[in-house]
């Protein structure tokens, strides 16, 4: 039976804090990067396998190949670290029936038409919207940039 230990929000996908803490403090044997527009990019895929640890198995699906792959515990006796830019991936997830419990947001860097609602983190309304249908579905949403940092209550800031 495969093992989902973090289901994770950040926009940089693999970069230093998920290849290495990250990755060493869930234990994760993969690492899927969820993302319809990376799958169509051979220059990010590139980097993303470089970028990804050397103790991790890297997948680089779209959402709905994602779901339908986890829904069938594909991954059986690995430990998965899902990792996507936004929510809509994790909404689309949710959908496609993944129903994951917790998702941990990390770094959504700010763009146009994005408020920041916490260090490092924007969102549009588009995002909020995503967000809070998901926590909604009982989805747990914190926010944690490193696994020492504190833990708050994501969902709980984004309803003010």
């Amino acid at each position: 039976m495969m093992e989902i230990v973090n289901v994770r929000i950040d926009d940089r996908l693999i970069h230093g804090q998920v290849a290495t803490v990250w990755s060493l403090a869930t234990k994760a044997t993969r690492i899927m990067v969820v993302d319809d527009q990376v799958v169509k990019d051979v220059v990010n895929k590139e980097a993303l396998k470089m970028a990804c640890p050397k103790q991790c198995k890297l997948s680089i699906l779209t959402v709905e190949k994602a779901a339908a792959n986890l829904c069938a515990q594909k991954y059986d006796g690995e430990k998965v670290f899902i990792v996507a830019k936004g929510p809509s991936a994790m909404r689309g997830l949710y959908d496609r029936g993944f129903h994951m419990e917790h998702i941990n947001v990390g770094n959504m860097g700010g763009k146009q038409n994005t408020k920041m609602v916490k260090k490092a983190v924007s969102v549009s309304d588009q995002d909020i919207e995503d967000f809070l249908y998901l926590a909604d579905k009982g989805v747990n949403i914190t926010a944690q940039m490193v696994p020492a940092d504190e833990v708050v209550d994501f969902a709980a800031l984004l309803r003010g």
